[in-house]
């Protein structure tokens, strides 16, 4: 009975593969796998550009479309889905997933990113008011049924990168400390990527900082004995990766665009830095921060030879004009430190465009 049933088996398998060769094709259906591969149609996904560059508050579009070969006989709907890999590292999260007409964006992003949709196969992104932590690797991901093809950009923002120390001094800033530290001045913990692309630019610092990524690293283009050694070429000095908790460095940090001004308030004298804050809430605006006064050397070019307060008990001044009695011959944001906040001083202030808003 064994051997009959088993033969009966195979004659029926036998029997379906010569009739499913001959039956007639099964009527193709929307957002069908078979049908895709059955006709031997291929979905494709592509960026025109691998990186986009902007600013804090600015906008930005990243390129996406996707098509078919052979070009299909009537349109398909598909599922497009936008995913972020902070720069800083972690977990990759949704933006944005729209199906037609129909989308749903999340987190931070909600309310500030949208599909453009100008022409069939188009899935650009459209990000609105920038935010420093918005940059990283955006995915964008088509669903066809079973069938999904993908394509990457990168976002970058244009700014500036500063050391920051404690007001305590070097190497007191933990991890954490460090990212609220940069926060506090308008600013993010810098990436690698930002750190080297300032590295490019020139800058050369001697003290190890956290960087996004939890590493610590600091830009050198003059080799030195005190900074890794002279016969070592310059670059960026990396330390071994460290626990993040229990170590104590300073930070670099970066900012952007302002969506603001930053001025040095004209008075008849110096303050002390109680004074100096009530003077720039007169003059309906508040004390600046450093990340502030960063981008306003950087932007607009603010050049000032004149030492003022800022909000994190620090005085410095802005120098895109190197000049005798002026600091170093390179430009540069000069740094008093944190005298203490008796001492007499001008004041930087900070003035937000409500109209850029």
């Amino acid at each position: 009975m064994m051997m009959i049933w088993c033969f009966q088996t195979v004659l029926l398998f036998i029997a379906h593969l010569v009739l499913s060769d001959w039956a007639p094709a099964a009527p193709p259906t929307q957002n069908s796998f078979f049908y895709v591969h059955f006709i031997g149609m291929k979905l494709y996904v592509d960026s025109a550009e691998q990186s986009v560059l902007s600013v804090r508050g600015g906008n930005a579009t990243l390129q996406c479309r996707f098509w078919y070969e052979p070009v299909p006989s009537s349109p398909r709907e598909v599922r497009v889905k936008w995913s972020w890999l902070p720069a800083a590292g972690g977990q990759e999260t949704d933006v944005i997933v729209a199906f037609g007409t129909r989308f749903r964006s999340f987190g931070d992003f909600r309310g500030r990113v949208q599909l453009r949709q100008d022409f069939p196969g188009d899935a650009a992104l459209v990000l609105n008011k920038l935010w420093l932590n918005d940059t990283g690797r955006y995915r964008c991901t088509v669903v066809d049924g079973l069938e999904d093809q993908s394509a990457v950009v990168h976002l970058e923002l244009q700014g500036v990168v500063f050391p920051y120390q404690h007001p305590h001094g070097r190497y007191h800033l933990s991890f954490l400390g460090a990212q609220q530290a940069c926060k506090e001045q308008d600013s993010t913990v810098a990436t690698i990527t930002q750190l080297f692309q300032c590295w490019k630019e020139g800058m050369n610092w001697c003290n190890a900082g956290w960087l996004a990524d939890g590493t610590v690293q600091y830009p050198i283009t003059q080799s030195r004995e005190p900074c890794g050694g002279a016969r070592l070429a310059p670059g960026v000095r990396r330390y071994d990766r460290l626990h993040l908790y229990p170590n104590h460095y300073d930070v670099f940090c970066f900012s952007s665009l302002l969506q603001g001004r930053v001025y040095y308030l004209q008075s008849s004298h110096k303050m002390n830095l109680t004074e100096a804050q009530h003077a720039c809430q007169e003059d309906g605006a508040e004390i600046a921060k450093v990340g502030q006064l960063y981008s306003a050397w950087k932007f607009t070019g603010l050049d000032r030879c004149d030492a003022g307060w800022l909000a994190d008990g620090s005085v410095r001044y802005p120098i895109t004009r190197p000049r005798s009695n002026c600091g170093p011959s390179e430009p540069g944001v000069r740094s008093f430190g944190f005298p203490p906040p008796q001492h007499k001083h001008g004041v930087y202030c900070y003035k937000l465009d409500t109209e850029r808003v």
